[in-house]
């Protein structure tokens, strides 16, 4: 392929390397090795990846009997990124592929690594302000730190010895994750303070609970979350609409925003708009993840059009949205997902009030895998281990009208 980046002209390619030449809009094809229902559960996916799936025991059974080439799909093009569960499988077939002419690559650690790799990018902000994007590409989930003070500009990771004098944010972590943050705000000499939740989430296990426990910091979620049955601590703050959260000498303002969930709320400050599901950078927040298996609920979709009209967009043009979600991880700007709010212009935005709730009610795409039992745990109405949740929350996002 003319656009298929250095980094995959080798024999091997890193889960991280791989993410961010898909961020980058490369053209890649993929040999999955796995069985056909952990293919279409979740995998490597971008706008740029053209992925097919063959049994590992096909390419054992050809390399015995007849032509090792032969499993091979005819449309996928050189180089070909083979990968498997754990990345043993796909390192000898690559390795056969090769021995017969072909470009192949494997994928270091398989989908496995892919899974765990969660990238960072510093967004554009004021100065003596940090904002860290954190982009999860096996989920689409985006995560954010955000410092004031402390050693900016320092690249990330637990620093050991440095001594926190700046503070931090963390807006809508994964447990997976703690402790990236962790290191991340360590690295930056800064102390994490609050941790936020825009929402209940139902495509990931919040990590509210073990950051806020893990480094002090106050956990806060929306007031709205004890009414759909959120069991909150006594540590836990209630966060109304009009509220402030602190973050050193700044302030990061709470609006109310329903429409995706009738708690959610964003968080608009540091010329930012921390908008969790409510708005994305070309879609809008589902209105249907809080009800069951029937009609999309209305009353939220209309509740959402008033969220965007009336607070999410009424921030300055300037301000960059900063999402709780993406779609496409080639669908960056920079290597962030962000746009100006002023320059939004996606058609949901254009409808009316009438027709925007038609448009947003009708032909949903699936909801999240594993959504239900994702929100009763984010309640603390059950409980997973790390390594449930972990494959639980695998796969698109589906938390957006349409592709983000």
């Amino acid at each position: 392929m003319d656009d298929t980046p250095d980094s995959l002209a080798g024999d091997s390619v890193t889960a991280e390397t791989l993410a961010r030449a898909l961020r980058d809009g490369a053209s890649v094809s993929v040999l999955d090795l796995r069985d056909r229902d952990e293919f279409e559960a979740w995998g490597v996916d971008a706008a740029g990846v053209t992925a097919r799936q063959v049994p590992h025991v096909e390419f054992v059974a050809a390399g015995v009997t007849g032509d090792p080439l032969d499993p091979l799909p005819d449309d996928l093009a050189d180089p070909v990124v083979v990968v498997c569960a754990r990345g043993a499988a796909s390192d000898d077939v690559a390795a056969t592929l090769r021995e017969h002419g072909r470009r192949a690559v494997n994928l270091v650690g398989g989908t496995a690594a892919y899974a765990e790799t969660l990238l960072a990018t510093d967004l554009p902000a004021p100065t003596g302000v940090t904002v860290r994007q954190y982009q999860r590409p096996a989920s689409g989930c985006l995560s954010y730190l955000v410092a004031v003070g402390g050693d900016l500009g320092a690249e990330g990771g637990d620093s050991g010895d440095t001594e926190a004098d700046g503070d931090a944010v963390v807006v809508d972590p994964l447990r997976a994750f703690v402790d990236r943050y962790r290191g991340d705000a360590a690295g930056l000499g800064v102390e994490v303070r609050t941790v936020v939740d825009t929402h209940v989430h139902a495509d990931h296990v919040s990590g509210v609970p073990a950051l806020a426990a893990a480094t002090g910091a106050t956990p806060a979620v929306p007031a709205g979350a004890t009414e759909r049955g959120l069991d909150a601590t006594p540590e836990t703050r209630l966060l109304e609409d009009g509220d402030t959260v602190a973050v050193g000498d700044r302030t990061l303002r709470v609006r109310h925003t329903p429409g995706h969930t009738h708690e959610h709320v964003a968080l608009v400050g540091l010329e930012h708009l921390f908008s969790g599901d409510a708005l994305f950078t070309t879609s809008v927040g589902r209105p249907d993840l809080e009800a069951g298996a029937g009609e999309p609920a209305r009353d939220l979709a209309a509740a959402a059009y008033d969220s965007l009209h009336d607070r999410l967009l009424a921030v300055p043009d300037h301000t960059v949205l900063a999402p709780g979600h993406a779609a496409d991880v080639a669908n960056t700007r920079d290597g962030a997902f962000t746009a100006r709010v002023g320059d939004l212009g996606f058609d949901l935005l254009s409808l009316s009030r009438g027709a925007f709730v038609d448009a947003v009610s009708a032909e949903l795409p699936p909801r999240p895998s594993n959504f239900s039992e994702i929100v009763a745990t984010n309640l603390g109405r059950r409980s997973m281990d790390d390594d449930h949740a972990f494959e639980a929350e695998l796969g698109p996002n589906n938390c957006a009208v349409a592709g983000d």
